[in-house]
């Protein structure tokens, strides 16, 4: 399993988001690396975000909310949504994100 997983609730409809892009980046040297793609299973959750262990450092999980909401007939005001975070050795990282058209909230998981 990949050292970073994430699971998105869209809370104002009560049920997992499916179906949303998510891309995994590392930042070294001022520039972001892309590392993975994925999407949200049916239970609104990506596991498969790239390699199972992860050089220390900066990353970012970046949601394609706008697809989703598209989807979904909702008219969303964040089009994407960005989480910025450090990993250290040895350690695993859930990123749950809970979304609505108009707010959204991240914690770092277990």
């Amino acid at each position: 399993m990949s050292q970073v997983t994430t699971h998105v609730l869209d809370t104002a409809l009560g049920r997992p988001a499916a179906g949303i892009p998510v891309a995994l980046e590392h930042h070294d040297s001022g520039t972001w690396t892309p590392l993975a793609i994925a999407a949200t299973d049916a239970d609104g959750r990506a596991r498969d975000l790239g390699a199972d262990e992860l050089v220390p450092g900066r990353y970012r999980l970046t949601f394609d909310t706008a697809t989703y909401f598209e989807c979904t007939n909702q008219d969303g005001f964040f089009p994407e949504v960005n989480l910025v975070f450090l990993v250290r050795v040895g350690e695993k990282y859930h990123l749950p994100l809970l979304l609505s058209p108009f707010a959204f909230s991240s914690y770092r998981g277990s």
